[in-house]
Parts: structure tokens; C-alpha cells; sequence
């Protein structure tokens, strides 16, 4: 079994950095703009993807201190899209606590994602670097698509494995692309190096996602964070169901189809047993873990460090949430 305070205790004073980071740049003249952000920026999170950024730049040689702000920019833009997700799904727990929506209203919690999108392009600008700045505006832009093209496809039954990746590439992991990328780029590295980091943060986001998928037929809402069935009640038509509709024997495949196409979360219970027995759960294990195995091939070629030890260890951990 992984442990991933022992990845954590190798940034420690990195990590620190960022959050002090954090704590200053969320500050505001607007009270609300203040309370609402520390909220969701403090609710519990395990910060990810700021942990890939530095653990990337370290892997990579980096000696500055400029990935601490791109880490923290980082944090930012995902905590940003939370915000905005939550409204868009209407969505009432996350991280096991209320959404800050459910506690501020939707209004408040979108202009507040506005102002942390906005501050983290404030802060982009500081660090002086136009390529590192069009990659984060890029990214940004990918993300925002991912979310279309998701809102798109809710309640679509008609979605198959290869729409559904190019969602998930997008909305989650465009952001742990551009985070591993950026500690090559801070770094000096040749575009080999920086090839293979991109990669290996596109494979290992997806695997995140592909087992997030799974744990919302698996885990309980205490472990999860969020109401289990949630996907199933908003009509996200997750690869667990996916793989049911084309799998399952053609009654259950209906009431799978029945389920995505009115959001039936009252009968998630049956939909949850479906998924299990038609084979869709250890489909999306395997295919998660696909996904860590090319993250970890990834990375061969950067010098064998101890950052380069707690990158691969940590797509190793995104696999061991299913255990």
C-alpha cells in the first residue's frame, strides 16, 4: 500500500510555500469574495494537482521558486471549476461538506469561480513567461470545453467509450497535463522531457477520473465525499454505464438506459448491481489501470530521483482508492 504522506513529506516546505501562497492571493476588499473562497479552497481537498506541479519541477531539476505561483495558479483554476460545477449540477455535497453553493447561493459561488479565474491570471502574468502563460490560457479553454461538451452529453445514450474519453481528457485531465508540463518547461528540459511529463499527467488524470467513475458505484458517500448515485442522478453517462448499455443483457440495459435518460436516482440501488454484475466495474478498473501503467512508462527516461520515485508512486495510489 502506498503512503502518500510519505510523497507529501518530500514537498513539505514546497507545499507550505504554496498554501501561504494561496492564503495571500485569495485575500479581497469584498467580505463575501473572502469567506466563500477559503471555503471551498479550505474544505479538505488533497490539493493533487498543486502536489503534481512541484513534484514535477523537482523531477525535472528544477532549482527556482517560480513553480510554488504556478502551483498555486493551478489550485486556483481547479478550485474555480468546482465552484462552477457545482452549480451546474446542482450538486449539494462535496469533500463530505456542504457545497459552497448550498451555503452561499449559485449567484455567489459563479462570481466567485470568476474571481479566482481572474486572480489566477493576475498571477500568471507575474511570472513572466509567455509560453507557461499560453499553456494555463490554453488549458483554461480546454477545460471550459470539457464542461460543454459534458453538459452536452447528459441524458445521451447514444455516447460511446471514445466521445466519453475525449470529455474526460478534457475537463480533468487537461489540468494534470498542464501541471507536470509546466515543472519540465520551468525546469529547462529538452521536448523529450517535456513530451513525456505532458503524458505522463494526461494518462494519470484520466486514470483519476476512470476510478473516480467507479467509486460512485462502489465507495459510500462518506469515503466518496459527494452522494453516492450522484452521476446516475444528474443523467452522466459515466464508462460503468456505458459499458452496461452495450453489455448488460438487454432488460437491464434498458433500465440502465431508462435511469440515464430520466436521472432516476431512486433506482440507483438497481442500476448500482447491474453495473457490478455485467462486468463494467472491473471493465473500468482495468482501464484505469491501463492508464497508470502508461504514466509510469511515461516518466522512464528522467533520471531516477526521489521526485521521479513519488510520481510514479503516486499513479500507483490512484489505483489503490479502488482497494
Amino acid at each position: 500500500m502506498i503512503n502518500i504522506n510519505n510523497v507529501l513529506d518530500l514537498i513539505q516546505d514546497d507545499f507550505d510555500a504554496v498554501d501561504q501562497c494561496i492564503q495571500e492571493r485569495l485575500q479581497s476588499d469584498i467580505v463575501l469574495i473572502n469567506e466563500l473562497s477559503r471555503y471551498i479552497i479550505n474544505s479538505g481537498g488533497k490539493r493533487l494537482r498543486p502536489v503534481l506541479a512541484l513534484l514535477a519541477a523537482k523531477a525535472c531539476g528544477y532549482q527556482g521558486e517560480q513553480h510554488i505561483q504556478s502551483a498555486a495558479i493551478i489550485e486556483f483554476i481547479h478550485t474555480a471549476t468546482l465552484l462552477h460545477d457545482d452549480v451546474v449540477d446542482a450538486s449539494e455535497l462535496r469533500r463530505g461538506k456542504e457545497t459552497a453553493n448550498a451555503l452561499f447561493g449559485n449567484e455567489a459561488s459563479v462570481l466567485v469561480g470568476d474571481f479566482l479565474y481572474s486572480r489566477a491570471f493576475e498571477m500568471m502574468v507575474e511570472i513572466e513567461n509567455m509560453r507557461i502563460m499560453g499553456i494555463f490560457a490554453n488549458t483554461t479553454n480546454v477545460i471550459a470545453e470539457g464542461e460543454v461538451m459534458q453538459l452536452l452529453n447528459i441524458h445521451n445514450t447514444d455516447i460511446d467509450e471514445e466521445d466519453y474519453l475525449r470529455v474526460i481528457l478534457s475537463k480533468t485531465a487537461k489540468l494534470f497535463e498542464a501541471a507536470t508540463l509546466i515543472g519540465a518547461i520551468l525546469a529547462k528540459q529538452d521536448k523529450a522531457t517535456e513530451t513525456a511529463m505532458a503524458a505522463y499527467g494526461m494518462h494519470l488524470g484520466t486514470a483519476f477520473q476512470l476510478v473516480d467513475d467507479v467509486l460512485d458505484y462502489t465507495s459510500d458517500a462518506d469515503t466518496l465525499g459527494k452522494n453516492i448515485g450522484d452521476d446516475l442522478a444528474e443523467g452522466k453517462p459515466t464508462l460503468p454505464l456505458i459499458y452496461a448499455l452495450k453489455n448488460a443483457p438487454k432488460p437491464q440495459a434498458e433500465q440502465v438506459r431508462q435511469a440515464i435518460v430520466n436521472g432516476e436516482k431512486e433506482h440507483a440501488e438497481d442500476i448500482i448491481q447491474i453495473v457490478k454484475e455485467c462486468g463494467a466495474i472491473k471493465y473500468t478498473m482495468n482501464a484505469a489501470k491501463q492508464e497508470v501503467d502508461k504514466a509510469c512508462a511515461a516518466i522512464n527516461l528522467l533520471p531516477e530521483n526521489a521526485y521521479k520515485d513519488a510520481l510514479r508512486n503516486l499513479a500507483l495510489f490512484s489505483i489503490e482508492r479502488l482497494q
